[in-house]
């Protein structure tokens, strides 16, 4: 059952870094060399999108799936295996999750107020830019490290059948 779910925090994980790690290369500076109505109405109608089943059922999944894994690694301490259980845990549900809720979804809910055509929006557009960039970029490298450790977790260090 551990490698089950270690293999499905690993894609889990995997998938929502590729996610964050398109906006973090590319998507967000994309917006940016918009008008500044143009990318905070494209910023708005994505973050409206994105919440669907398949999106959240993945996040939310994962990140219930790291809670799993962290309990399970002490199911039994295993010296080379639990230590990157735990750490594939923490750092999708603290540094993805986590950082998720706490820093890009107040920004988003801030952006959704504003009508993108209006100068609060247009002075508001290159903050929201930057700041929420910059906390993409901790949340996609944490998914990364994660699915990295719970992927490293798998290997057998000697493990017998």
């Amino acid at each position: 059952m551990l490698d089950a779910v270690a293999l499905l925090l690993c894609l889990g994980a995997g998938t929502i870094g590729g996610v964050f790690f398109a906006f973090s290369t590319f998507v967000m500076r994309a917006l940016y060399d918009l008008l500044p109505h143009e990318g905070a109405a494209a910023m708005q109608r994505i973050n409206v999108v994105v919440i669907n089943p398949i999106f959240l059922g993945v996040f939310m999944g994962t990140a219930a799936l790291g809670i799993v894994c962290a309990a399970l690694a002490f199911l039994p301490w295993q010296a080379a295996r639990s230590p990157l259980l735990l750490a594939a845990a923490f750092f999708y549900v603290v540094g993805t999750f986590f950082v998720t809720m706490a820093c890009n979804v107040p920004m988003n809910k801030r952006l959704a107020r504003l009508d993108p055509a209006a100068p609060e929006a247009a002075a508001y557009w290159p903050i929201y830019v930057r700041e929420w960039s910059r906390w993409n970029h901790v949340r996609t490298a944490a998914a990364l490290l994660a699915a990295a450790c719970s992927g490293g977790a798998l290997i057998d260090f000697g493990r017998t059948a």
